[in-house]
């Protein structure tokens, strides 16, 4: 099916777009057939301002290297070549037909067609596999997505048992793109994810972090790992959250209900996504189930589930390969997700050390969530911001240069050793509670402490 479309005059003025434009418009003076095709299409379908563009032609890989002399061949053995156009990339496929994926991911055979019907065919999705001529402004549809897109439905081209077994990611792409795109999945296509769920475990880990992480990132990650859970893709890839489910906890506490539904509520609040709050967030009450007790008086209670928590999450983050770094900020998030119940009681030094710290923002961040996901009460997270307007302090300026270094302790007389980093504390202690306002006062206050040990 044909269908004539008006592509706004602001997109095609947007250099992403007029570079695509440009690289068709070539492989069509060329002799070639070329199409935007994909996200591109789909998006602006709805309205939407596409965040790149990939094309499909059917110019072999050698006869777009030789169009394109700047482009990259990386992946040509599969039809795919990279276009260098205004400095920027873009994918140009070539027409082709894919068969017997054996491995849940790659094709055995690929086999080059000069039929834009038959390169549509290998795609997911209905709405991934429009073609649209910039130049003519047509759309070509041959598998129904732009009707699809209409009534606000999700299919797979075929057989979605079929499209699935061919690379498995497709089931969390099809969640994905079912709550972002705010689609109704196919009954056929949520049977199928069902069906095939435990296949997920053939997945590399860096593909499930991904895709879980764009998940995250993206609009309602909580209705998207709801319908992960009712289909089994939790019980496949992360039984560590699916477990929550059905695990209670006191309601004086927790009104909204068990240990998954609370964590759904918190990524519901997300009001600034990204990688680490959404990973912090759906881990944090990882260690609930496990450490869940009843006391004599019959009240709930999750002993020391934080640490256990932060076990799980380095266990899940090193499972699915998440980098070093967003790694050990998420699994500290975790760690310390109850310290904040107790800064009403903490000393001066020990709070301003703790929002001196390079994690304090997102932890801070999942406290308030947390909060807001339960009781409600926000007592100590505006404690914080109030501390730190009344002393005119920002997170980074939290901890001053202490008044006393290592030298100035050893000239004192003390014998390098623990005692030295003990003293150093000591006095910077003072220092942070505004009991010392000088260096003069520091070190009388340490020479004090070695004179009169127990008076302090």
């Amino acid at each position: 099916m044909q269908i004539p479309f008006k592509i706004d005059s602001a997109v095609r003025k947007r250099r992403m777009f007029a570079a695509a434009c440009e690289i068709t418009a070539r492989l069509r003076s060329a002799g070639y057939s070329a199409y935007l095709v994909g996200g591109a299409v789909r998006d602006l379908c709805l309205g939407r301002v596409p965040k790149d563009c990939d094309i499909t032609t059917d110019a072999a890989p050698s006869e777009i290297m030789r169009l394109f002399p700047d482009s990259i061949p990386l992946g040509a053995s599969f039809g795919v070549v990279t276009v260098v156009a205004d400095s920027m990339h873009f994918e140009v496929a070539t027409f082709r037909e894919e068969r017997n994926y054996e491995d849940g991911r790659r094709p055995e055979h690929i086999r080059f067609s000069k039929t834009p019907q038959e390169d549509v065919a290998r795609r997911d999705f209905t709405i991934n596999a429009m073609l649209l001529d910039p130049e003519t402004e047509i759309l070509t549809d041959y598998t129904g997505g732009y009707e699809d897109l209409r009534r606000g439905i999700l299919r797979t081209i075929g057989d979605p048992v079929t499209r699935f077994s061919e690379d498995y990611l497709r089931m969390l792409r099809a969640i994905r793109f079912a709550v972002r795109l705010q689609l109704t999945p196919d009954e056929d296509l949520m049977r199928a994810i069902e069906l095939l769920a435990p296949k997920l475990r053939y997945l590399s880990a860096e593909r499930v972090r991904d895709e879980f992480t764009r998940i995250l990132c993206g609009p309602s990650p909580d209705r998207a790992f709801r319908m992960a859970e009712r289909l089994g893709v939790l019980k496949a890839l992360l039984p560590e959250i699916e477990a929550m489910r059905g695990v209670e906890q006191p309601k004086e506490f927790h009104p909204e209900g068990d240990v998954f539904e609370h964590t759904m509520l918190m990524l519901s609040h997300m009001a600034y996504p990204s990688p680490e709050l959404g990973w912090s967030i759906l881990m944090h009450d990882a260690g609930k189930p496990a450490c869940r007790g009843v006391r004599e008086d019959g009240r709930v209670h999750f002993h020391s589930h934080e640490e256990k928590g932060a076990e799980i999450a380095a266990e899940v983050l090193r499972r699915l390969k998440m980098p070093g770094r967003m790694s050990d900020c998420i699994i500290a998030a975790v760690r310390n997700h109850m310290r904040f119940a107790q800064i009403d009681k903490m000393r001066t030094a020990k709070w301003r050390r703790l929002v001196a710290e390079e994690n304090f923002p997102l932890e801070l961040e999942l406290h308030r969530i947390d909060c807001i996901s339960c009781h409600g009460k926000l007592g100590n997270y505006l404690l914080l911001l109030d501390r730190l307007h009344e002393l005119e302090i920002s997170h980074a300026e939290a901890l001053p240069p202490p008044f006393l270094k290592g030298d100035d302790i050893l000239a004192l007389g003390v014998l390098p050793g623990p005692g030295v980093g003990f003293l150093l504390k000591y006095a910077a202690d003072l220092q942070l509670d505004g009991i010392v306002s000088t260096k003069e006062e520091a070190l009388n206050a340490v020479k004090n402490r070695l004179i009169h040990p127990s008076d302090v």
